[in-house]
């Protein structure tokens, strides 16, 4: 978008579902924590397509250069309460939409010493560490293509499997779970070293290492995000293209159509 801006081109963006659009949770990124992996001032979990983000994006002065001569070109048939299950894995590390669906609980993980099962049968869906005590799985990660040098490699890994907890019929995620992060933390025997310093770049906060240090709850957790939250769905709505989650005229209802296993993503996440 800012090349587009910069050298006066069209941008054309073809909509697409966002597997994971039918909730807005989380922090919104502060300035500082700014990086490759957050860039905008937009919260963990937005609830929107990639059209309608590059239209807040553009419209909202956060592109360099000035705003860039964008098109989106709409969906048909299409809302906010519409699962969508990917034809094509995003990644082989997202293998199944059970992954796809915890993936913005757990990529929180990826910033501490808990290992997200990266080069095992079920990444994004199993988290551990060796030693802990209250675990219900036992998994060892091993090198592979798409995790050539995964955290604990070739190291036994005591764990919770979690992909129960999720599926796109009666138990979709509604917000972002924080007693997971919450408990592995308690359980971590040496708090000083549990957090990374990648940690607030992927909440784009310090504010969430700092309440979990603290021993805040997660509701208390939550209350401090209120504000800003209500004030980005504000802003949210004015650039939506469908109708939305929360409309009491929409159910949601899954495509019937299942997700790709074995087909490698374009991108390890």
């Amino acid at each position: 978008m800012e090349a587009c801006a910069e050298n006066e081109k069209f941008l054309i963006v073809l909509d697409r579902p966002n597997p994971n659009g039918f909730y807005v949770d989380g922090p919104l990124l502060e300035s500082k924590q700014k990086s490759f992996v957050g860039m905008d001032p937009i919260p963990l979990m937005y609830g929107m397509t990639i059209g309608e983000l590059a239209q807040m994006m553009n419209m909202e002065g956060w592109i360099k250069g000035g705003p860039c001569r964008l098109r989106v070109v709409k969906m048909k048939n299409y809302n906010h309460n519409q699962l969508y299950r990917l034809p094509v894995t995003p990644s082989p590390n997202l293998p199944t939409m059970e992954a796809i669906y915890l993936y913005p609980s757990l990529c929180l993980f990826e910033g501490t010493k808990v290992s997200v099962a990266r080069g095992t049968e079920k990444p994004f869906q199993q988290v551990g560490y060796p030693g802990l005590k209250d675990g219900d799985v036992t998994f060892t990660p091993k090198s592979t293509e798409a995790a050539p040098n995964p955290m604990y490699k070739d190291t036994l890994c005591t764990g919770w499997d979690l992909s129960h907890h999720v599926d796109d019929t009666t138990n979709l995620p509604k917000q972002l779970n924080l007693q997971w992060l919450i408990k592995m933390y308690e359980s971590y025997p040496d708090k000083t070293k549990f957090f990374t310093p990648f940690f607030d770049k992927l909440a784009g906060t310090t504010k969430l290492r700092e309440q979990i240090q603290k021993g805040m709850t997660e509701e208390q957790i939550r209350e401090s995000w209120k504000e800003d939250l209500d004030a980005f769905n504000l802003k949210r709505k004015r650039y939506l293209l469908y109708d939305d989650f929360g409309d009491p005229k929409q159910k949601i209802k899954s495509k019937p159509k299942p997700a790709g296993k074995s087909t490698p993503g374009r991108k390890h996440i």
